[in-house]
């Protein structure tokens, strides 16, 4: 195999002779993310853009035959489902799918086509029955709409969130219901995102345009290429709803009905593209603008992160100007008095203190700034991430590691959003490759906040390096040493230095770093 080639993505689907939906959408969808389709037809359709004639399903003689052929040449990373056409076509691809795991991993992204856009049925009981009992168990994500949901999973709660519940329990290990023809009141559009690794609203701005059909195609077929390229669900589903949103703006007329959406190169690093996401049912959500609220804030610079009072003299007698004073667990001795020293020290220096973790004794204590990992926010209400976003609360920065963390600090609109660890870090365990700089230099062109490095950051040439793609600040953490007074000069003119170079161009993707 050629190291070089593509990824390879089956997609099991109908054909559209209107050239709209179906596998034509998938293959638009398969060359803007850079994999290579291979299709495989399960059903012929005569259809154009006002409505669907006539399904046609294949035998499953057919479907071996299509899957065998490619199984010794084309052996795919993912597989994507569409129209099957019948009961007996979903136990086919069911086997397919226990076959081909059984020489490595394969995702499976089950698109439920159960109705066409204009209403036609294209499953009956029976092919309802084969997708709950042979392709939700097997799926790897399953992406229907609200209306789709609902008849797969049959009677109980409809509201959204209950709906994929139900859908998990079925066996799905990600569920995505999404929403784009679901209208709300302040015009966004949202999918209902319920996996391992988040579960919440992911949104983007509704695109008023008629010409939408094939965006379920579009989106099923750019979360498996997205898998194809080594991407967790959670994040797949932000990159399928940036391929989607572009799709949509790029719809055009092709006949007297709804035109096709046609997905194009480059959405992953378009900044307008790039979702927020809620964190959890409430579906709140800070203003959509790319560019960043600096706030009244001199330029964060070089940026310290100590674990105590003496560190933090240390630090600021040396220059530095903004700080994070990092302790550990609620039940710290004295933890109150250390975060009031630590608060007014920085104050009558005129520097700037972050308080990590300990949002409420921050704000009792008018810290000027609070930085909280993601487990922090999750584990707060609804009201207290509220006052997270409060005016007249502390400064706030959030730490990111994947596409859906950066997703979901933007819905907090904070100071910065940090990314890391850009490289390897001793300084905590934890799940997440290294980001490295081109994911650096992708998060500052997209997260629509300032951005702050931080991770591995052990020599000012690295320092150098963060600095060079764009960041607000570069976090050192054991770097500066035991002196800080002697390390800190050469950490700020590495910062300078950076900042010099400029930023270069935005990486076309993003890499996968869990």
């Amino acid at each position: 195999m050629n190291d070089s080639a593509p990824p390879v993505v089956w997609t099991i689907a109908g054909t559209d002779s209107g050239g709209s939906a179906g596998i034509a959408a998938d293959q638009r969808a398969a060359d803007a993310c850079g994999v290579h389709l291979c299709t495989v037809v399960a059903a012929v359709t005569a259809q154009n853009s006002l409505g669907v004639e006539r399904v046609q399903a294949l035998p499953p003689e057919l479907l071996d035959a299509q899957m065998s052929a490619l199984e010794t040449d084309l052996r795919p990373v993912a597989v994507k489902t569409g129209l099957l056409g019948g009961a007996e076509q979903v136990a086919c691809v069911a086997r397919w799918i226990d076959r081909l795991r059984q020489a490595g991993p394969v995702a499976l992204v089950v698109d439920p086509v159960l109705r066409a856009t204009t209403g036609a049925p294209f499953a009956d009981e029976a092919t309802l029955t084969a997708y709950r009992e042979l392709l939700l168990p097997r799926a790897t994500l399953v992406t229907p709409n609200r209306r789709e949901a609902a008849r797969l999973a049959g009677p109980g709660p409809q509201d959204v969130p209950a709906l994929a519940s139900r859908l998990r329990a079925l066996g799905a290990g990600a569920v995505c219901i999404t929403g784009g023809d679901d209208a709300t009141p302040d015009g966004l559009a949202l999918d209902w995102v319920d996996s391992r690794h988040a579960a919440g609203w992911l949104a983007l701005p509704r695109i008023d345009t008629r010409h939408t059909h094939g965006t379920g195609c579009t989106f099923a077929t750019a979360a498996a290429a997205a898998m194809a390229r080594g991407f967790v669900d959670a994040d797949a589903l932000v990159l399928a709803k940036m391929a989607t949103a572009q799709a949509l703006r790029h719809g055009v007329a092709a006949g007297e009905g709804a035109g096709p959406v046609r997905a194009v190169p480059g959405f992953a690093a378009d900044p307008s593209l790039m979702p927020q996401m809620s964190w959890g049912r409430r579906p709140r959500f800070a203003a959509f603008d790319a560019s960043p609220d600096l706030r009244d804030l001199p330029d964060l610079g070089l940026y310290a992160i100590v674990d105590s009072v003496e560190r933090v003299r240390a630090v600021v007698d040396a220059g530095v100007r903004t700080v994070q004073l990092r302790i550990k667990g609620p039940a710290a001795p004295g933890l109150r008095g250390l975060v009031a020293a630590a608060i007014g020290y920085c104050r009558s220096a005129g520097a700037v203190l972050f308080v990590n973790d300990h949002h409420a004794l921050a704000r009792e204590l008018g810290a000027p700034g609070l930085h909280l990992g993601q487990e922090d926010i999750l584990a707060l209400d609804d009201a207290e991430r509220e006052k997270l976003t409060a005016t007249d609360g502390p400064l706030l920065g959030v730490s990111s590691h994947s596409l859906w963390e950066l997703a979901r600090a933007r819905s907090l609109a904070p100071r910065y959003i940090a990314c890391g660890p850009v490289w390897a870090t001793l300084t905590k365990a934890m799940p997440w490759h290294a980001q490295g700089l081109d994911n650096l230099a992708w998060w500052c062109a997209m997260a629509g906040r300032p951005v702050v490095g931080i991770g591995g950051v052990m020599t000012v040439e690295k320092c150098a390096d963060v600095a060079g793609c764009g960041v607000a600040a570069v976090c050192v953490v054991r770097g500066l040493g035991a002196d800080p007074a002697t390390s800190v000069p050469g950490f700020e003119a590495a910062v300078r230095e950076g900042r010099q170079r400029g930023a270069g161009p935005i990486p076309p993707w993003p890499r996968s770093t869990l």
